[in-house]
């Protein structure tokens, strides 16, 4: 679990033991790659880098602590970053942070002014949390860390565990402790005289006004897309090209990073896909075609029931928080073979979504909202009233599949992105005890998903923009990039996006909207850009990922049911979820639809699993604040 962490002391601090403590506090970050540490310690200060070469950078001089974990680029070169950015703070402050790119997590200690400085990458690749009090400012990527300092508290949120049940993650920049915030991709945050400033020293800024040109035109943004991708990738290599893999779903994203690979490094790509042995679920006739149309060296294995059921208590584990994505454990296994293939970093393709719309949702979302263009008086004089009358039978009764469009339409966004999240479809009263209801506010988590989505509105976005913006924030930061970087560090794998290399993001965010969404054409530039790179068959398919067949197995597999409901048992004696609840989720819910309601099942193994293995998150914490969830969040209580 490669990271940073540290503390700037606001009180005096003459400990003879910070080396030790920061030593004990950095020992969560390297348990599971066992990459080495760089400690540095100061009067009041004190920083720790637990990475692999070439990605831990600390520099120290004159009550100076300066310590960046990540392969972040400095006036485009990744050497003696550290020592380098040290004048630039000293002359201009957060705007530093302006002068690097690429991934990073970031910690300046100025220990004779008492200032600091945290900030992250613009993707958010490398998380920082932090907690200030009155003892000082303490700092790490991993929970996990920041617990292991005495003066740091561990009492769980009850509003975060609400908010992964709805989201099946924690959103930033909440985290699962209280007092303890997230910095979101693009961030820093400025510590002076006690006082915290938090602000964006880079912020996504989209071209709505760019035009799309035809033909001379497309050949020259072509040509300059297909040389950043080529930049990213050799960026992305670096000099361990011997070492290094890719992810290959059969997508198009993951297959154009593994064909890039090939040309720029001259020598077929090593590529990894999972598949598994179920219907609707085994992609890897795509992941075939794509390692024959680039040449790359593949390998490929299929993950069982059993393989599951190992991995669910170390995927628990890995995770500083609770984090309910089931593709986890297939990105794990992917990596898990990779490593002992000798590859140590493995490319991914995740951005390539978000940054030229490439998910299915986006054009849901363009079809219904074709709804709010009819006249108002044809909506809410005809249709409306044929949907929403209480007696809809007859010849005038509107089809069902009509019903549902309207249903949905008549929602404003981002709200109706959420027609089928599950805790909603339930009724939060129906899934959770009164009790611990009591504790928060069910409002904060659509909330969360309204706040990001409208911030951007005074920029007069369009839709397709906006929800990339959306995705940036939320499906990236928040899901994707950790269930990538947490199964690689799981099995010993340094993980790398090339889709977010910052020039990338750039080049995406000036194309036109319609370069991105066309009608219900997905990404129809990049595909088109692509065209000459991969086969037909790839450049249409639709989406697929690494979705877990997990409801099926419940079926299927009386060890993972097992397992499964074993946890559902030891939840129900934390008065967070009602026993009745889980009674007919396990009974009648599970008959009637497996895969779907089989989530619900996962999101909630997954909590009791995450629980029970992070005992010190329950129990830590000043009497105040422990008292205050002890008796929803302890099974013995």
């Amino acid at each position: 679990m490669s990271g940073l962490c540290g503390w700037l002391a606001l009180q005096d601090n003459t400990a003879p033991d910070n080396e030790q403590l920061v030593a004990r506090m950095a020992e969560p970050l390297a348990r599971f790659d066992r990459v080495p540490v760089q400690l540095r310690t100061g009067y009041g200060s004190a920083v720790a880098v637990a990475a692999c070469a070439g990605a831990s950078h600390v520099y120290q001089k004159d009550g100076l602590l300066l310590a960046i974990w990540g392969r972040p680029e400095l006036d485009g070169s990744g050497l003696e970053v550290a020592r380098r950015l040290a004048p630039l703070w000293l002359s201009r402050g957060v705007a530093a942070c302006v002068s690097l790119s690429g991934p990073f997590a970031l910690a300046i200690l100025d220990e004779f002014s008492g200032t600091a400085l945290l900030a992250v990458d613009r993707a958010g690749q490398h998380p920082l949390s932090y907690v200030s009090h009155a003892q000082g400012l303490f700092f790490a990527s991993s929970h996990d860390a920041m617990l292991a300092h005495p003066a740091v508290r561990g009492a769980l949120d009850p509003q975060a565990l609400y908010n992964y049940l709805y989201f099946h993650m924690v959103p930033g920049p909440a985290t699962a402790y209280l007092g303890q915030q997230r910095l979101l991709p693009g961030e820093y945050l400025h510590v002076q005289a006690g006082k915290l400033c938090k602000g964006k020293y880079w912020d996504l800024v989209f071209k709505e006004t760019a035009q799309r040109r035809r033909g001379a035109s497309f050949a020259r943004r072509q040509q300059e897309f297909l040389r950043i991708l080529r930049l990213a990738v050799e960026r992305s290599l670096g000099s361990e090209v011997e070492t290094t893999g890719s992810f290959l779903s059969g997508g198009t994203d993951s297959s154009s990073i593994a064909a890039i690979v090939g040309k720029v490094t001259g020598q077929p790509a090593r590529t990894y896909s999972i598949g598994f042995d179920a219907p609707g679920y085994d992609e890897m006739a795509y992941a075939r075609l794509a390692a024959r149309h680039t040449g790359s060296i593949h390998h490929e294995r299929y993950v069982t029931a059993d393989d599951v059921l190992a991995a669910i208590p170390q995927i628990a584990a890995a995770f500083d928080q609770p984090f309910g994505n089931a593709s986890a454990i297939p990105a794990f296994y992917c990596a898990q073979m990779a490593r002992e293939d000798g590859v140590t970093r493995l490319l991914g393709g995740d951005g390539g979504d978000e940054l030229f719309g490439g998910n299915e949702r986006y054009a849901r979302q363009a079809l219904l909202s074709r709804y709010e263009r009819l006249p108002a008086m044809l909506r809410q004089a005809i249709i409306e009233p044929l949907l929403f009358r209480t007696q809809n039978t007859g010849p005038w009764r509107l089809p069902e599949k009509v019903r549902r469009y309207i249903e949905q339409a008549s929602l404003p966004l981002p709200a109706r992105m959420e027609s089928y999240n599950l805790l909603q479809c339930y009724g939060h009263r129906t899934v959770l005890e009164d009790g611990f209801i009591d504790t928060i506010d069910p409002g904060v988590a659509p909330g969360c998903l309204n706040g990001a989505y409208w911030q951007r509105q005074d920029l007069k976005l369009s839709q397709i923009n906006q929800l990339l913006a959306l995705d940036m924030r939320f499906t990236l930061a928040d899901n994707d990039l950790p269930k990538v970087r947490k199964a690689c560090e799981l099995a010993g794998v340094e993980a790398a996006f090339p889709f977010l290399h910052d020039e990338m993001v750039a080049f995406a965010a000036s194309l036109a909207p319609g370069d991105k969404l066309d009608g219900m054409q997905l990404r129809p530039f990049f595909k088109r850009a692509l065209a000459g790179t991969l086969p037909p068959a790839i450049l249409h398919k639709k989406k697929h990922g690494f979705g877990l067949p997990f409801g099926l197995w419940l079926h299927s597999h009386a060890g993972l049911r097992d397992f499964a409901f074993d946890n559902l048992t030891q939840l129900r004696r934390r008065g967070i979820v009602r026993p009745a609840f889980l009674s007919d989720l396990q009974g009648r819910l599970l008959q009637e639809h497996p895969a779907y309601h089989g989530t619900m099942v996962w999101i909630l193994m997954m909590l009791e699993q995450w629980l029970s293995l992070h005992p010190g998150a329950v129990a830590a914490g000043s009497a105040a604040s422990a008292t205050e969830t002890s008796s929803v969040l302890d099974p013995t209580a």
